[in-house]
């Protein structure tokens, strides 16, 4: 595309740099610089370098030709200032930076242009061309009115002095880079950097203060000219200048690098590639390691145009590379995570429904319906214990799961747990063996999260052994610890499943394999627990096969240390009645929850919606309201806070049902108004002790 098609000024840009003496420019001045045909290239071509402060391109000093070749070459932004008035010498790739002043901005001063940031540059340009101190500049903010309008904008820089050929400082060379979308990502490469002859000092300052990693290859050989300290740390021990690459890094071998640089040199094109593996030996005598990088190869032209070595820059990215794939590997496991969990949930509601039907059979005896009323009892249970599974694992990392902590006795624990795993054991044909210490072993901790980590560990080791295996709980007094450990002679653990049993939603064997396979957070979820109650929990295996060993270590109690344990409230046999209000728009759930309730002897009264809630509440006055949230019209929330409103609400108990329970939930319950806060599935013991009065 033409340059005036590319940007409406470029035209009349040339037109004004135009003259007879154009016209009498020779091909090898442009040539000894190797002048590129892109927009720039022809914008160079065209403009009348003797009407410039520079005078004609075959007066220029060599190391100008140089610097411009390496500018002009480059598709990194970058500039060459000129002379006592910086005249500007820049790139395609340094367009978009320059915005609307492109191309009035070519072969003008420098300060005539960055007015509005010369507070910033102008000292550091002052530095280099008198001092000779090159500059570096990391994500600095500038705001600059390169569209017509001020912006905030942040660019890595650095600023080296360029000599003439009486050794003088003449000029100064600029490789930059916007950050403006990336100011807290990874540092990205800040230049590109083109070797010539007599410029060596000047590309070693550059090198040495790029943040990426960068090679000068020489020859065919890829010979190693000049090495920046970033390099080093990605090759590791040994010292490569001068040497070939590939003797210099033999395991690079064989990794397709090679045919990649081989490439380059034979089509003179570059190469860019992302998240390359690159094994590599950063120690003597020490491990061939994985790294991943992201590299350039870009070939390095001689002032005929022949490429004579590849310049190579980029930057180590295997932190990143490693963190997309955790990534990837967890969204993978949430993705089974979800199908395991629609499998577990579809499982007990078969048998329920099934179990529905044969009850409400007219045909069906008396002792036939009793049984299925066992299995949906059974079988919402099972449901229930994988719903309150997941509520667990969630509070546990939102740190907001209580121990109720009391004095407890291991052997009181144990002996719940394996009351618990029993039916499973016995239809496995398992042996279960149990070894604990002579004397009672005090813990000060919440038996009911206890045993549920003991029965998590127990059905594992009864799920993943083959029927008639044999399962071992053992505990050992270990000073202040007591140590129990659970084995089995299972299908055991692979290395790698060992390194990652304890994350969530991890299992050994997709669920489809075994019968009874969970949802997978088990082990996270005993992980929790133990570390809640000071503990820790490790696993061994000898490998697949070879069954599995799971201890728990615990802080117990010494003698002096066991608290008085609390006096227990007696249960009264039969509670006192309580006028109760139970507004749900379930009607299933509204008409079980009041016949419950009425059965244990309380007085009943139900609303369908919100309206009908508050309307009743007025009209009873009920010593307790059990309200949803989400009901048409007005919501749990808003009859709450209606009823407080009131004369007659203010001492009335108001417990909120809900299928929400997170913390958030409970807290805009309590601001609505509520006592309590139950989620559904309901606790009915819970529940009823609610509805106990207090004692006077």
């Amino acid at each position: 595309m033409p340059a005036a098609a590319s940007s409406p000024d470029v035209g009349s840009a040339v037109a004004d740099r135009t003259g007879p003496r154009a016209g009498r420019l020779l091909a090898p001045e442009l040539g000894s610089i190797g002048i590129p045909d892109t927009e720039i290239g022809r914008l160079f071509r065209a403009t009348d370098w003797a009407a410039t402060a520079l005078g004609p391109i075959d007066q220029w000093p060599q190391s100008l030709r140089i610097a411009v070749g390496i500018c002009l070459n480059s598709r990194f932004p970058m500039f060459v200032w000129w002379g006592p008035t910086l005249v500007n010498i820049y790139n395609d790739a340094y367009i978009p930076i320059l915005g609307r002043r492109h191309p009035r901005a070519f072969a003008q001063p420098a300060r005539a242009f960055w007015s509005e940031i010369w507070d910033v540059l102008g000292p550091q340009v002052d530095m280099v061309m008198g001092e000779g101190r090159p500059t570096w500049n990391d994500r600095v903010l500038l705001r600059m009115e390169r569209n017509g309008f001020p912006e905030d904008t942040y660019f890595t820089w650095s600023y080296s002095a360029i000599h003439d050929d009486d050794g003088a400082i003449a000029g100064l060379f600029c490789a930059c880079s916007e950050e403006t979308a990336r100011v807290n990502a990874e540092r990205e490469r800040d230049r590109l950097i083109r070797d010539a002859q007599g410029a060596a000092q000047t590309l070693r300052t550059w090198f040495d203060n790029a943040p990426g990693f960068i090679a000068l290859l020489r020859g065919p050989e890829f010979v190693f000219e000049m090495v920046n300290h970033a390099y080093y740390q990605l090759v590791g021990h040994r010292k490569v200048e001068g040497l070939p690459v590939f003797e210099a890094m033999p395991e690079a071998r064989n990794q397709g690098y090679e045919e990649l640089l081989q490439g380059v040199w034979r089509t003179g094109q570059p190469f860019v590639g992302r998240g390359m593996r690159l094994r590599v030996q950063k120690e003597a005598g020490g491990p061939v390691t994985d790294s991943f990088i992201d590299l350039v190869y870009q070939p390095v032209r001689d002032a005929a145009g022949t490429v004579i070595g590849i310049f190579a820059q980029g930057h180590d990215v295997s932190e990143q590379v490693r963190a997309v794939q955790a990534l990837k590997d967890a969204d993978q496991r949430k993705d089974e995570f979800l199908a395991t969990l629609a499998h577990e949930l579809r499982n007990p509601l078969a048998p329920i429904r099934q179990a529905v039907a044969l009850a409400q059979s007219p045909r069906v005896e008396a002792d036939r319906r009793a049984w299925a009323l066992d299995v949906i009892e059974r079988q919402s249970s099972h449901m229930a214990l994988l719903l309150e599974d997941l509520l667990d694992v969630s509070r546990i990392s939102r740190g907001h799961l209580q121990l109720r902590l009391q004095q407890v006795k291991l052997q009181d624990v144990v002996a719940s747990a394996v009351e618990t795993v029993k039916p499973l054991v016995d239809r496995k044909h398992h042996r279960l063996d149990v070894a604990l210490p002579p004397q009672p072993v005090e813990l000060s901790a919440d038996p009911l999260r206890l045993a549920q980590v003991l029965t998590n560990l127990l059905s594992n080791a009864a799920k993943y052994t083959n029927d008639g295996g044999s399962i071992e709980l053992a505990a050992t007094r270990e000073g202040a610890q007591v140590v129990i450990t659970v084995r089995d002679d299972g299908i055991g653990l692979a290395p790698e499943a060992q390194a990652q049993v304890f994350e969530m939603f991890s299992q050994v064997a997709p669920a489809i394999e075994r019968s009874e396979g969970g949802l997978g957070i088990g082990l996270a979820l005993s992980r929790g627990l133990v570390e809640l109650h000071g503990g820790s929990i490790a696993v061994r295996s000898a490998g697949a096969g070879r069954g599995s060993e799971f201890i728990v270590s615990l802080p117990c109690l010494a003698a002096q240390d066991a608290p008085a344990e609390a006096p227990v409230a007696a249960r009264t046999a039969g509670a006192a009645s309580r006028r109760v209000l139970i507004a749900d728009d379930n009607p299933d759930g509204l008409e079980s929850l009041a016949a419950l309730l009425s059965m244990h002897g309380h007085e009943v009264h139900v609303a369908a919606d919100g309206g009908e809630a508050l309307a009743q509440a007025g009209r009873v006055r009920p010593d307790v309201a059990l309200l949803d949230i989400g009901m048409p019209g007005l919501t749990g929330y808003e009859v709450a806070r209606r009823i407080r409103a009131s004369d007659w609400g203010q001492r009335m108990l108001l417990i909120a049902l809900t299928g929400w329970g997170q913390a958030q939930d409970q807290a805009r319950a309590r601001a609505a108004g509520f006592d309590h806060h139950i989620t559904k599935p309901l606790d009915l013991e819970r529940l009823l002790a609610l509805l106990a009065p207090a004692e006077a």
